[in-house]
This record gives structure tokens, sequence and C-alpha cells, in this order.
């Protein structure tokens, strides 16, 4: 297995509308899905439709929506069976509108008190058989039992970052690959734009890369062997931005676990990004690698497969 995550899935329920509504007023709906959701599991799935053999564990519940994440990590050739499903407890969702006006997103959220995973969740060979383990904000006991197993068996341990937390103090030294937000930079470096400057300060303390995304800006990161680098964002029309950071890890990783130098994976994964952000939602936009090469070498992009993958998530909503 090439890589394997760890991490909260949730169902994503979303629409796009050209302007959001102001109070006591509405908006027609462009266009409407439901896909799989959650940070590291979205990457996973970036990873898996590039090419990578990937693994997933997290809970999900018993009840309709923890179903649908269940059916789409198998859909997208996600191996989840080192996963648990909660009896009796309800899946996370979230309600997402995006706007063409902003080319932003507003999000509601809602959490069920559902258990983390714990260290006796986990299978110790499962996760080190893997050459990269990818970790999303905030871990908690099990995410850390997997990262010292993950060092002490010599492979690489991924961390999402997309905002600041304390936790990430502390948890720094066991990251080797540093995969952080603008969010995450503009709380920690304000407005300083010396970017190499602040790339390498996070490195001192243990990452042997360290990557900063920046939206449609591209991305700025900073790797020990290869120093400073600067990739610039893609020019693509933008139905919805959701998950592309998501997306961005899992073709990062993916780049990685193929041998690739890091600023080759930090141009390769901005076009995975860039490409995603032209269809709804986190998921049905991720490329293949076949699309994601002719669009780095033509500026054209296959798209028949992600149209007939948008339509997959609308009538599976529908129908069933």
């Amino acid at each position: 297995m090439d890589i394997v995550g760890i991490g909260k899935p949730c169902i994503d329920i979303l629409s796009v509308v050209n302007k959001l509504p102001q109070s006591n007023t509405g908006s027609g709906i462009l266009d409407f899905s439901r896909q799989g959701g959650g940070n590291a599991a979205t990457a996973m799935v970036a990873a898996a439709r590039l090419g990578a053999g990937v693994g997933y564990i997290g809970l999900s519940g018993s009840c309709l929506n923890g179903k649908a994440i269940r059916e789409d990590f198998a859909y997208n050739k996600v191996d989840i069976s080192r996963s648990i499903t909660v009896e009796g407890e309800p899946s996370d969702f979230a309600v997402i509108l995006s706007d063409l006006e902003t080319k932003g997103r507003s999000i509601l959220y809602k959490g069920f008190s559902m258990r983390r995973l714990n260290a006796d969740d986990l299978d110790k060979d499962y996760i080190t058989s893997a050459e990269i383990l990818h970790l999303e904000s905030n871990p908690g006991e099990a995410e850390k039992t997997a990262a010292v197993w993950m060092r002490e068996a010599g492979k690489k341990v991924a961390y999402d970052v997309p905002g600041y937390s304390e936790q990430i103090n502390d948890f720094t030294p066991y990251i080797d690959y540093f995969i952080a937000s603008e969010f995450y930079y503009k709380a920690v470096f304000g407005a300083d734009g010396d970017y190499e400057k602040n790339c390498k300060l996070v490195s001192e303390a243990g990452p042997e890369i360290v990557v900063f995304t920046l939206g449609a800006k591209g991305c700025v990161g900073y790797s020990k062997t290869e120093g400073f680098f600067v990739e610039e964002g893609l020019k693509v029309n933008v139905v919805d931005t959701l998950g592309a950071g998501d997306v961005y890890h899992g073709a990062f990783l993916y780049g990685l676990s193929k041998g690739w130098k890091v600023r080759d994976t930090a141009k390769f994964a901005n076009a995975v990004s860039a490409i995603k952000i032209g269809y709804i939602g986190g998921r049905a936009g991720i490329p293949s690698f076949e699309i994601t090469d002719k669009f780095m070498k033509t500026g054209e992009i296959d798209d028949k497969e992600l149209k007939e993958r948008v339509e997959y998530y609308k009538n599976k909503w529908l129908f069933g």
C-alpha cells in the first residue's frame, strides 16, 4: 500500500448558486450534489483516483449518511477494511453553498458526539505497510500512536494543517511532510511575505518538506534536499473551491509516493487541484493521472469522465 489516511469522514450536501441570498430571500440552485467529505478522507480519494494504493481509517455511523460515506470510499477504490462502523450513532454532515459571485463557499456543519478513534482501534501492521501516513488537524491518541509506529518503521508522516492550533506545535516534530493552508500561514506569520524564511522556520522544528497552499496564487514550499520553491496557480473556470486543499494534499502525496522531485510534485498537485475546482463538490472533479498529464502538457481538460461523475453523484443522491 502506498498511503494510508486517518481522519473523520463526513457527508457534504452541496448547492451552487449565483449569489448567496440575503435574509428572508431565496436563490435558485444551479447545481447540487451529495458527496463524501472530510480532509484526510478526500485526500485519500484523490490519491486513489490518480492511481495510488490507498487505505483509510475512520469512524462512521450506522445512519444513512454513514452508509453513504462507506459507499463513496468503495466507489473511489479506497480500502476501508480497518475503518469502524459505530452502531446507533449518526455521522457528521455539512450543508455547503458555493456562490459564483465570490467564488467562495459557505459551510454549515453538524457534528455529533461520536467517539474518537483510539489506539486500540488501530492495526499496526496495516498502517506500517504503507509508505506514507496522512493525518488531519487536531491529532489525538490514535494519530500520535500511528505516527510513532511509522517513524519506528522508517516510514513517512504527512499532516494536513488547515488552521492554527497550539496542538500543532507539539505534534510538528512527528511530521515529515507539513502541508498547511494560507489560513495557517496568516495566523502564524501575519502579513510577512518572506515565504522562504518562514518555510525554513517551520522545517527547523522537524519536517523535511514544508508547503503552504495559497489558493489561486498557487503554493510555496521548502525541502531540506531541494531548497525553496514557488509554483504559480493555474487559471481555470471556478465552479466550487470546496476540497481544493484536500485534493492538493492527495495529489502531492501521490507524487511523493512515486519518488518525484518535490517541485515537480507541487506543480502536479496544483494542476490536479485546479481541475477539481471546475466541478461541484470535493470529489466529483478529481481527475485521473491521464487527465492531469494532458492538462499540464496542452492546457486542455478532457472532461467526459468528470462530467459523468458529476451526474453519478447527483443521481446517487436522488435515486440511491
